[in-house]
């Protein structure tokens, strides 16, 4: 069977790989609230955190994430230029996030405030620094997609990696929400 004809079970496929990546950040997620009180006579989040920088970061992020939307309804009305320009600006912007996330992280650590410092620096660091990884993994997913569109055009195979693509990018955003509030709105606010 032409790949094509399997790109449902491709989607339902990519939809359990989501679910493993949720249980990850899950374990994550309980790693941090488990240990954000462990400072180990450090700074607390109080402390440490740029609430406006990790603002700025969150309006980048959603924004990409709107952009990533406005990409896949010209996927879907065979507009391959649209799509193409609007997957750009989606990689602009994820790239300025994690060139932001990077910043942050290079901040705190030349400040001597390392994931090697406490236990809630390293829980802070594998949950944040576990996304913008995935960020990462976005961003050359991107690349990719933007080389197969110029070179293959909008094929219904092509279209359903889009779509994957689509998913993990919004499922990330979602992951940043849950970040943003519990790590940084949460830690600034005790």
């Amino acid at each position: 069977m032409h790949p094509e004809h399997n790109s449902g079970k491709y989607i339902f496929g990519f939809w359990v790989y989501l679910m493993t990546d949720l249980i990850m950040f899950a374990a994550l997620f309980a790693a941090f609230a488990a240990l954000r009180i462990s400072t180990f006579g450090g700074p607390t989040m109080k402390e440490i955190f740029d609430l406006p920088q990790i603002m700025i970061e969150t309006l980048i992020l959603l924004m990409s994430s709107f952009t990533c939307g406005l990409a896949m309804l010209a996927v879907f009305r065979g507009k391959k230029k649209l799509s193409f320009l609007w997957f750009g600006v989606t990689f602009i912007l994820g790239l300025a996030f994690l060139i932001l996330e990077l910043s942050e992280f290079r901040h705190l650590i030349n400040d001597g405030q390392s994931w090697t410092r406490s236990a809630f620096l390293s829980s802070y660091f594998a949950l944040v620094g576990t996304h913008g990884l995935h960020i990462a993994v976005g961003l050359l997913w991107i690349l990719v997609g933007l080389y197969q569109i110029k070179t293959r055009g909008l094929t219904p195979f092509i279209s359903s990696k889009l779509v994957r693509f689509s998913l993990f990018w919004h499922f990330l955003d979602i992951v940043w929400i849950f970040i943003f509030t519990f790590v940084y709105l949460m830690g600034v606010a005790t």
